[in-house]
Formats: C-alpha cells, sequence, structure tokens
C-alpha cells in the first residue's frame, strides 16, 4: 500500500545537504579533425553540383537547393553548436595527432586511415554514383 507522508514529518526526519559541485568538462568538438568534415561537407555538394549540371532541368532547381540546404544546416548546426557556451577547453584533434594515435571506436582503435576511411566511404559513393548517373544519361540521350 502507498503511505501518504505529511510535508511535516518529512522535514523531521530529513538531513538536508548541499549538493556536491560537479564541473564536467563538456568535449563538443566530435573527436575528428575539422578537414575530415569539410571533406565529407564537399563531397555532399559536389554530388549535388555534379546533378545539377549534368541533368539540368528547371524542375530540380527547388529539390536541389532543399538537399544542399539540409547539408549546410546538418554540417552547420553541430559546428555552430561546438562553439556554444559553456566553452570548452577541447579542441578538434589535429590529423598529425590522429596520425599518431589513432581513434578510439565502438570496435577498438583505428589508425587515421582506418578512421578516414570510414567516415569518408559513403559520400564518395554518393560522388561517384552522381557522376555515373550524369555518365549513363548523357551516353542514353
Amino acid at each position: 500500500m502507498v503511505k501518504h507522508f505529511s510535508r511535516e514529518l518529512i522535514t523531521e526526519q530529513a538531513r538536508i545537504v548541499d549538493s556536491p559541485v560537479k564541473h564536467h568538462e563538456v568535449d563538443r568538438t566530435f573527436e575528428l579533425p575539422k578537414a575530415i568534415y569539410g571533406m565529407t561537407v564537399a563531397l555532399y555538394l559536389g554530388f549535388f553540383a555534379i546533378m545539377a549540371t549534368g541533368l539540368p532541368s528547371a524542375g530540380l532547381i527547388i529539390p536541389m537547393v532543399i538537399f544542399t540546404l539540409l547539408v549546410l544546416a546538418g554540417f552547420g548546426v553541430p559546428a555552430i553548436w561546438t562553439r556554444l557556451a559553456p566553452a570548452t577547453k577541447s579542441k578538434p584533434m589535429t590529423y598529425g595527432k590522429l596520425r599518431s594515435q589513432g581513434i578510439s571506436t565502438l570496435t577498438g582503435r583505428l589508425p587515421a586511415r582506418d578512421a578516414a576511411i570510414q567516415v569518408l566511404i559513403l559520400p564518395v559513393v554518393v560522388f561517384c554514383w552522381g557522376i555515373v548517373a550524369v555518365t549513363i544519361a548523357s551516353v542514353v540521350r
């Protein structure tokens, strides 16, 4: 059964203490060098540029603009978030540090080459898919 405790009973029995002050450092850098994120954005925007120039159509202007804005927002908002208060002392990992130490993932430590491949494989495949699609469309015409 549930028993109701009055406020007076609680104040008589309770021991009130100050909460401990914890200063937790927040790391908002996503750990990888900025260049890898820049390459990712460049590959996605390159795909849109290839599709827009290879398949020019008035009906594709609005979707291409929307997709471009979504990619810019998808990478821009986290970039802004890394600079928000409370200011942190953590900085993004440099490429030299990534090459010397690697990066820790869920499956273990990865060297720089493997980490870059893991992050960039999808954007590279999408970019190449755009080149192939435009090439096929130009041959079929």
